[in-house]
């Protein structure tokens, strides 16, 4: 099937209480490696393609490895979005580009700014039948040029108001989840009544969870014990995410837990075999940790298997 927009995946979410992972990508191994999970558990899915990805790989190539994942295997449901879009003009070039789905990120912005910035995406794009994301609320955290020192929850009332003014046609909400791999210094939590709040007064409308990887210590260990440092880093417990997938989440986004995966991978091979200098030697292992990671967000984190 040819790249769709997220519109039939996420009804199909909300209606079954999964959701669809997005997952972060940024060169030819990440593509392959989410897309060779995807298709091995049947699971609609979302590659995501941040501004600095576009800048580090560039759109045309990261759209022609999209292609050739199609070409290869087009089994399963395939959208491909702008994460966090920090202006009009890279989600106008995104779709006109071929994305199927655009973010616009006006939440550093104030209230009536964000409206007026994400109503001018969303005409521009429902023209041409792509997919709005818009964010309401601020995340903590740091992940590329997205950056906020506190939280700011999102307010369910306005929230209603935001999605009717601007016609976006899904909402990333901020209920205690945060960017980067350092997300709680202490215990884990997630304010799922204002979430459940939110979905009440928006029934069927699909809501986005950022910030949402879960920084399996696992791979923080193997990161470490291969000369990494990547101490204190804790994520979103997975049950968690589960939960709030049956509540109204149908887009959980994750690219930490990647890194991680990928880099941990990499950095064992190498400490391993110091004789190597192949990159395809070291790469190949680097590929299969991103998928067998992907599998395992799709299974356990959003329950999309076998939904494609």
């Amino acid at each position: 099937m040819p790249l769709m927009g997220p519109r039939e995946m996420f009804a199909a979410a909300y209606a079954g209480r999964y959701a669809v992972g997005a997952f972060n990508v940024n060169n030819m191994e990440i593509v392959q490696g989410i897309m060779s999970a995807a298709v091995q558990e049947k699971s609609p899915v979302i590659l995501q393609v941040s501004a600095g990805a576009r800048k580090y790989a560039g759109q045309t190539y990261i759209m022609k490895l999209v292609e050739a994942a199609l070409a290869e295997d087009d089994s399963v449901p395939v959208a491909v979005h702008l994460d966090h879009g920090p202006s009009f003009e890279m989600c106008r070039d995104c779709i006109d580009g071929g994305f199927t789905s655009v973010m616009i990120d006006g939440s550093h912005l104030s209230y009536e700014e964000n409206i007026a910035l994400t109503k001018q995406v969303v005409d521009y794009a429902h023209e041409r039948n792509v997919w709005v994301e818009a964010e309401l609320g601020k995340l903590a955290g740091v992940e590329e040029h997205v950056s906020s020192a506190e939280h700011v929850y999102t307010d369910p009332d306005q929230a209603v108001e935001f999605v009717e003014r601007t016609g976006c046609d899904s909402l990333a909400i901020a209920i205690g989840t945060s960017h980067g791999a350092y997300k709680f210094k202490g215990e884990a939590k997630l304010d799922f009544p204002r979430l459940e709040t939110i979905s009440n007064k928006l029934p069927g409308y699909p809501l986005v969870l950022h910030g949402a990887s879960s920084v399996p210590q696992e791979f923080v260990e193997l990161c470490n014990t291969y000369g990494g440092q990547v101490g204190g880093a804790r994520g979103i417990p997975e049950d968690m995410l589960r939960q709030a997938a049956g509540l109204g989440v149908c887009k959980i986004n994750v690219d930490t837990d990647i890194r991680l995966a990928l880099t941990a991978s990499i950095r064992q091979y190498l400490t391993e075999h110091p004789e190597q200098f192949d990159p395809r030697s070291y790469l190949s292992p680097a590929r299969e940790a991103v998928k067998k990671m992907v599998a395992h967000k799709i299974r356990n984190v959003m329950g999309s298997s076998g939904k494609a």
